[in-house]
Order: C-alpha cells, then structure tokens, then sequence
C-alpha cells in the first residue's frame, strides 16, 4: 500500500483510527509473545526470524526477533513495540501504548533494542518524508495482516482463539481470531484514506 499525504481535517475519525490502531498492537503484540511459547515450538523461528539472546548485563531484557525481507524491509519485533524499516524509505515504529508511531531516516536499528532508551532519536518527518512514513507503516499492516492470515492457514483458527483464551488482562474487547488479519487490512485502508492521523500534532 502507499499513500499520498494531504491534510484532512477529520478529528473524529482521527480518534476512531488511534483508538483502534492501539488496540490491534496490543493485541498482537500478545499473540507474538504466546507464538514464541508455541508447545510445539517457537513459530517466529519457523518462519525464518533470529532470536537475539540478552548480553549479561540485559538479562532482565526478553529476546530481540528479526526478519529479513526481500528488497531490503526488515521487522524487529520486541514486547514494547515493532519495527519496520526499508532500504529506501527509512523506518518505522510502532509502540504498544502510544500513536501515532515514530519516523527514522535510519533504514536499520544499528543495535539491538533491548528497551525503549536503545530506540534511536525519531525525526519529525519533512513534508517529503511523509510519504515515506505512510508508505512504511503501510507496508508493516500489511505484513502483519499476511502473518495472521498464515497462523490461520498453517496452524489453524481454534490455534489463535486458544491462544486469545488466555489473555486475561486485556483493556480493550479482544478483536475474535477470525477478525484479526481483516482488522488489520481495514487499519490500513483508514489510514491510507486519511494519512494525516500519522502526523503528530504539535
């Protein structure tokens, strides 16, 4: 997906995308953690991630994955958050608990994200950087709606209602495991109609 920027005016709409958007992360986020714990075995590293064990002096810090893309995209998956970068774009991430997510020309995490302060300083996207930040963020729901979709393909639906069975402390309602990749696709369709909520307001 890619998106052209314009300013849209839509404040309620604004909200509705935040709202939903952190939710969804949320969600997400704990089923990424259930998969690494799969009985059956860590899924991330079925499908090709690297888990990154904690240096002594992180062992408090849970394991970094990461994937490697074709044409030069990456996602760095950590409980606080997920990245996205692009060779040509720059990256992207996306916190748990905060929206709009934060831009970088940087196209790699030079190092391991152990906690939120090894993040690198985002930028405030230039007016010719938006694109970029649209195209990015676009382009990570779209990764995660085919990730769900081949949860379900490959270890079927009762495996992802079983693992949302479990999560007890949720704070919004839990979006049903049959609606997850969809929910994710009409995320991205939202936001590519009103790029705009992607911009921090100052």
């Amino acid at each position: 997906m890619a998106a052209e920027l314009e300013v849209i005016e839509h404040p309620k709409a604004e909200n509705e995308i935040i709202r939903r958007a952190l939710a969804l992360l949320n969600q997400q986020l704990w089923c990424w953690g259930r998969d690494i714990l799969r009985p059956e075995g860590n899924w991330l590293l079925e499908i090709g991630f690297s888990r990154i064990e904690p240096p002594a002096e992180r062992l408090k810090s849970s394991s970094v994955y990461s994937l490697e893309l074709p044409n030069g995209k990456s996602v760095i998956l950590r409980g606080f958050g997920s990245f996205y970068g692009c060779s040509e774009r720059g990256g992207v991430f996306l916190h748990r608990y905060t929206f709009p997510p934060n831009y970088t020309r940087l196209t790699s995490l030079e190092s391991p994200p152990w906690d939120v302060e090894d993040l690198p300083e985002w930028n405030r996207p230039t007016d010719s950087q938006r694109n970029n930040l649209a195209a990015l963020t676009l382009d990570m729901i779209d990764w995660i709606q085919n990730y769900e979709e081949r949860i379900v393909k490959d270890l079927g639906l009762e495996y992802r209602r079983s693992i949302l069975s479990c999560w007890k402390h949720a704070k919004d309602p839990i979006i049903p495991a049959e609606e997850m990749a969809n929910a994710w696709k009409m995320l991205g369709d939202s936001i590519s109609k009103d790029p705009e909520c992607l911009i921090e307001k100052q």
